[in-house]
């Protein structure tokens, strides 16, 4: 899927005077070199359950791998909203971005060899594409997940903003 650049709104109700929506450009730029983003999914009784982890941009999307039997991959398959969110771990510096979306699992071929290939470079991680997912050195199966934006925050700092983007599909 191409990705496509997204309507920015600033919200000024939590913007500083004078501050601007910042450009997609360097939101992209966050999803495309942070490695490790926080994963917040729901448990089947309500619960929040959140957990680092690394994820990849990609096409439009955030793609992460988690074991079947892990507790993020069960929360999903029961409910797959999900946010990932990523930034600076300053007060003054720095962009945060949150994604809010649906995970998908990618079963692709194409697509998880593209993704096996992209974590070998970034990360070093030797994945092995099998039927439906990855498997890692020690045999352990891993399910792929990808999510598309439904809505993405940025909040800017120095000055401090705060920018939705609306996606059109």
């Amino acid at each position: 899927m191409p990705e496509t650049e997204p309507a920015a709104e600033l919200n000024e109700g939590f913007s500083e005077p004078g501050a601007t929506a910042r450009p997609w450009t360097e939101v992209a730029d966050v999803l495309s070199e942070t490695e490790m983003f926080w994963l917040s999914t729901v448990r089947r009784g309500g619960q929040p359950h959140v957990t680092p982890l690394p994820a990849i941009w990609l096409g439009g999307a955030l793609h992460f791998c988690a074991g079947s039997h892990e507790q993020k991959a069960k929360n999903l398959q029961a409910n797959p909203g999900c946010v990932l969110a990523a930034g600076a771990n300053r007060f003054r510096a720095g962009l945060d971005v949150v994604v809010e979306g649906p995970a998908v699992l990618v079963t692709d071929p194409a697509r998880l060899q593209r993704l096996a290939a992209l974590w070998k470079s970034r990360l070093d991680w030797d994945f092995t594409v099998t039927d439906g997912g990855f498997r890692d050195p020690a045999g352990r199966l891993g399910l792929v997940f990808g999510v598309t934006p439904a809505k993405v925050l940025a909040f800017g700092k120095n000055p401090y903003s705060q920018t939705r983007y609306r996606f059109t599909r």
